[in-house]
């Protein structure tokens, strides 16, 4: 699983076959299918594994945060590592070619993130770091609308954009949107210690 996630990531789903998987670990075909019925199980597998991963991230990000708008930097530092590994098509590849797959990451979007999304702006209006006067529910979706932007090819081709630099600049924009001018203060802060880390 491992190793197939490394290769999906780096290539998409699609171009990878059990093939080039049972080569890359230097064991057999019929060595993988003793474990999974076929490729589609192996994607599921992963994809699975993946969403359950993040969702620890998520928890853990949510408990270690300052304040809401720090939880957004942590999320975007998970993010970041994400991105750097995945190739631009994987989400594609998933919705076309493995739908049973999709649908389950359709219902970690809808129902996981919708709730950590959710409960990190009612955090934030607690806080008086986002404006009291936002429809949690609408700001909510817009922001899961915006969640795999950065990997819409034909918006942002992979030749033209990094996909961690789109990925950052819908955040921001996201976060300036809802900050008041205490959250925006915050927003400058950690920005800037994120610059100052970055080697």
């Amino acid at each position: 699983m491992t190793k197939a996630e490394e290769l999906f990531c780096r290539y998409g789903i699609k171009s990878v076959t059990m093939d080039e998987i049972a080569n890359q670990l230097g064991i057999s075909k019929k060595t993988i299918y003793l474990s999974f019925a076929d490729k589609d199980e192996l994607v599921l597998e992963v994809f699975t594994a993946y969403m359950n991963e993040s969702k620890q991230h998520c928890l853990h990000d949510r408990q270690e945060a300052e304040n809401a708008v720090h939880e957004i930097f942590l999320a975007m530092d998970m993010t970041d590592a994400m991105l750097k590994a995945l190739n631009a098509s994987i989400l594609f590849d998933l919705e076309k070619y493995y739908p049973d797959t999709y649908k389950k990451f359709k219902a970690y979007k809808y129902e996981f993130l919708y709730n950590v999304v959710s409960e990190n702006l009612k955090r934030g209006i607690q806080e008086e770091l986002f404006r009291a006067d936002l429809n949690v529910d609408i700001i909510t979706r817009m922001r899961l609308g915006t969640v795999m932007l950065s990997m819409n090819i034909e918006m942002f081709p992979p030749g033209k954009y990094k996909l961690v630099e789109v990925e950052q600049e819908i955040i921001m924009h996201y976060l300036y949107g809802i900050a008041t001018a205490k959250g925006i203060k915050l927003i400058q802060k950690y920005n800037s210690q994120r610059q100052k880390s970055k080697p």
